[in-house]
């Protein structure tokens, strides 16, 4: 049988529990925050083509990689094609979240639309 909690204290105006507010304010909800706004997500394709064409991306790579998306975020960007070595990627600028990934060798030829916006790190 499920457990019956009694909520002690209802607000006469709504209804509701009233809202619990931290007293102190140390910070860390902020930088979460702002950890996970300049962060850069990968889609479930851009991990598995990174992953079948052996293209490994090691801190300094992601780093460079989130200063393009930043840049081009400032800029209005939505969608960018970023160059960066070997490797080409393509991103949603507005949810910093990389689509796909591209290697030297499948770069020739090919035609990246549905962009508005290049980088080449």
């Amino acid at each position: 049988m499920p457990e019956v909690r009694q909520i002690s204290s209802i607000s006469p105006s709504t209804g509701a529990a009233p809202i619990q507010r931290p007293t102190r304010d140390d910070g860390a909800f902020r930088t979460a925050l702002q950890e996970a706004q300049s962060s850069v997500r990968f889609l479930a394709h851009a991990q598995a083509r990174l992953q079948s064409r052996h293209i490994q991306l090691d801190a300094e790579a992601m780093r460079r990689v989130e200063n393009a998306v930043d840049k081009v975020a400032e800029k209005g960007s939505r969608e960018s094609l970023l160059l960066m070595d070997d490797v080409a990627l393509i991103v949603s600028v507005r949810n910093r979240t990389v689509i796909t990934a591209i290697d030297k060798e499948n770069l020739k030829e090919n035609v990246f639309t549905n962009i508005d916006s290049a980088v080449v790190l």
